[in-house]
This record gives structure tokens, sequence and C-alpha cells, in this order.
């Protein structure tokens, strides 16, 4: 296993959006109360990797509205360098949420002509001046356009200096599953990392099983593949070697942005064991196994948390020595 060192800088780049939970104590039966949070898969993500210590920055559009500066609020709050998002007159993206007796989060979006997707390519080409190792994006501002396009076009330009890593963070409600599978295998050539949930394996290859769907993946030009699998855990596939690992025991609170703290998580321990910066070329299934582990913790501490509420990095660690301490069987 290599030596952890100092983290090198991720970039993410992405949206936020406004996530509104009904608050049932302040409801009636004549007006529907909403509480909104700050969130967004790369936002999550940005957040969860500058509280775990990574060097972070957030490329971002974010609105004048009262929600873009709940947005920079929350972002600057956890350490995460803001000096590439560019301020925009368009409105900020809110989610209404829906929660199942699990926990499980449903959206329903409103985000037309919303700030997030209109990234320029003059606007893109003003971030290139940068020194991190990954470039991290994904969900709705890779697919929606017209910014979807021009983000892959930064993302060929990015990927001949910076290891580039993909979330597609399928929602359904908001963009066809078929814009998605037309679309990834484009993505997959510019990613060294896939790092999706199983929802979205089932919503982009209907009837196959993760593995499978890893050799599909890196056949279209992904070496590391990592399938997260809820309460399961999570299969990593690198060139074809997989490795498992298992979900930690958590009291789910509610699942809202595991899949970006696991991301999160991945990243951090990569970059940590010098793994970012590349093709993955040194990466050990040892190493990537303990990486997801890492990742599995973080997303299982988002999870026993309501919201998308990434853990610091004094958290994660008393947790792991917490579990050290704990008898096994």
């Amino acid at each position: 296993m290599a030596r952890p060192q100092a983290p090198s800088s991720v970039t993410v780049l992405g949206e936020c959006v406004a996530d509104a939970f009904t608050d049932p104590a302040r409801s009636s039966s004549d007006e529907l109360a909403l509480r909104a949070l700050p969130g967004g898969g790369p936002a999550n993500t940005a957040v969860a990797l500058a509280r775990l210590g990574t060097p972070t920055r957030f490329l971002g559009r974010l609105s004048t509205d009262v929600f873009g500066t709940l947005f920079r609020a929350r972002l600057s709050a956890s350490g995460v360098d803001l000096t590439g998002s560019v301020t925009a007159p368009e409105p900020s993206t809110l989610a209404v949420a829906d929660l199942d007796e699990s926990g499980q989060a449903t959206y329903t979006f409103y985000a037309d002509s919303a700030a997030d997707w209109q990234w320029t390519t003059d606007e893109l080409a003003a971030t290139r001046q940068d020194d991190a190792a990954c470039l991290h994006t994904g969900s709705l501002a890779l697919i929606r356009q017209p910014g979807g396009t021009r983000i892959e076009e930064h993302l060929a330009k990015a990927r001949e200096h910076v290891t580039v890593s993909i979330d597609p963070n399928v929602r359904p409600l908001l963009v066809p599953p078929a814009a998605y599978r037309e679309r990834l295998p484009h993505w997959c050539a510019l990613a060294d990392i896939l790092r999706l949930s199983e929802d979205d394996l089932t919503l982009l290859l209907p009837g196959v099983g993760p593995e499978e769907a890893c050799d599909t993946w890196h056949a279209a030009g992904a070496r590391l593949v990592v399938i997260t699998l809820s309460g399961r855990g999570a299969l990593a596939s690198l060139d074809g070697l997989r490795v498992t690992v298992a979900a930690p025991a958590v009291d789910v609170v509610d699942t809202v942005g595991a899949g970006d703290s696991f991301t999160a998580g991945l990243l951090h321990r990569l970059a940590a064991l010098g793994h970012l910066g590349g093709r993955l070329d040194a990466l050990s299934l040892e190493d990537l196994a303990d990486a997801c582990s890492f990742a599995a913790r973080v997303a299982a501490l988002t999870c026993s948390v309501p919201g998308a509420n990434p853990p610091w990095a004094d958290e994660v660690a008393l947790e792991a020595g917490v579990e050290q301490l704990l008898p096994h069987a």
C-alpha cells in the first residue's frame, strides 16, 4: 500500500441545488411548510472533500438569489475555494424532496433556465489555470444543455494534465435516461473514474448486473468503475479486476448526499495515497480497497444525519477509532 501523503487538490465542476424538504411540524391541512437545505451532487462532493481535508475548488454558476447566497455560505464555511465560480443572473435550481419510510429521497425539480446549465466556452476557458490533480464533474451539469456539451469539451482538454472523475447521478424526472445512455460512452472515453449507484445502473443498463456493466464501461474507456450498492457496500473494478467492500452498520436518517460523500471519500483517499494526477497507472487493488472502505465510512456517516451534511475529518477519524474498539465476532 502506498504511504499516505498530503492530499493533492481536486476541482469540482457542476451545480448547486436547493433541496426543499417538507417540515411536518410547521405544516397544516391548508399549508405546506418547506425547509430548504443547500445541496446538488457536485456541490455536496466539494463540501465533503474540503471537510475531509482535501484542498478543493468549486466551479459553479451561482445565482444572486437567496439560494445562491446560501450556496456560497455553505461552500465557504466548509473550506471550499470559490475563486473560479461565476456570479450568474439566472435563478438557482430547486428540488423538492419526498422521503419514504426508509429515508430514500425522490425529487421534483424546478430547473428550467437555471444558472447551473448556462456555462459558456469563455467562462470555462477562464478556469483552466488550475494546479489540481483531479477534475470531478457529472450530474445534471454534464447532461443539461447548453452547458453540458461545453463541459465535455472542457474535460477533453483538462484530461491532458488531470485525472478525470465523473458521476452521472441520473435524474430521470428531469432528463430521460436515454439521454444519459447516449452520452455515457463518450463520458467513459473522457473519464479515468466512473462512480455511480445501483439505481443509476438500473436506469442506464436495465437487466445488466454490476460486473457486466463494469466490463461494458471499461470497454468504452473508463479504467476504474465503482458502483455503490446502498447498504451492501460497493463494487470497484480496475481494468476488470474487482474488489468489494462492505457498508458500515449505521442508523439511517436519510440517504440524501450519500453517493456524493462516497465519491468525495474515494477521491480524498486516492489523493492521499498519491494516485491522482494521471491515468491511475500505479493504483493497486489493495489501495483501491482501502479507498473504497474509507469512502463507505464517509457515506455511512452522511446517512446518519439529516440532509446532505457530510462529516468532517475528525468525525471520520473518531468513527474509525470507535469501530476498532468494538469487539469482533
